[in-house]
């Protein structure tokens, strides 16, 4: 088993045994957030953290969060729940990524629509372009 098979699998495992949303295994190295949401990947990104050479599962991997775990240089990932949108995104940018479930797109917290991180990158085809656009739909839920 090549070396980002067992890191893969290791996010795998983290992810079910300490209920997080999403994992990172390098090696010997791992962490994980229980925050939701794109929250822990644009944290990521605003510490200016590389990922490179690490393994990610997430629960729920929509475009948005898609276009995130490229811009933090992944080497592979795997979703528990995918949408269309995001598996086409890494196809694209050559992202390896394994799923529990392919969704048409992924649906908001309470069932009533389409994620409004979805929406707001739905159009968009490049990673920074995709960051503004999420950055821009979370102070307008925040400003409610």
């Amino acid at each position: 088993m090549n070396v980002d098979v067992m890191n893969l699998e290791k996010a795998k495992a983290l992810l079910e045994k300490v209920q997080a949303s999403c994992t990172f295994v390098n090696g010997e190295d791992s962490f994980y957030s229980t925050k939701r949401g794109v929250a822990p990947l644009l944290e990521l990104l605003d510490d200016k953290k590389s990922l490179e050479g690490y393994s990610a599962a997430d629960k729920v991997v929509g475009k948005a969060a898609a276009y995130l775990y490229i811009l933090l240089k992944v080497k592979c990932v795997y979703a528990g729940v995918i949408s269309t949108h995001a598996l086409s995104v890494f196809e694209r940018f050559g992202v390896p990524v394994e799923y529990g479930k392919l969704s048409e797109a992924i649906r908001n917290r309470d069932n009533t629509g389409y994620c409004p991180m979805e929406t707001a990158v739905l159009d968009i085809d490049v990673p920074a372009e995709a960051v503004t656009a999420i950055r821009a739909k979370l102070e307008e839920l925040r400003r409610g």
